[in-house]
């Protein structure tokens, strides 16, 4: 999957403005970088990466 980085930045800047404006504290960003770590090490992380694949790609054609 070639987007993995842009989605990453993405999603990095999402998880920026909400630290910055929504309240979020710096433990729930620690519980979602966890979150995340952990998930792609089990055997649905193939999946959810078709998923994501899928959703961009749609996305991508409009």
């Amino acid at each position: 999957m070639n987007v993995s980085v842009p989605l990453v930045a993405i999603l990095g800047a999402v998880v920026w403005l909400a630290w910055r404006y929504m309240g979020l504290r710096a433990w729930h960003v620690v519980v979602c970088l966890l979150f995340g770590f952990f998930l792609a090490a089990t055997s649905a992380a193939p999946q959810i990466r078709r998923l994501v694949t899928v959703l961009v790609q749609s996305l991508s054609q409009h």
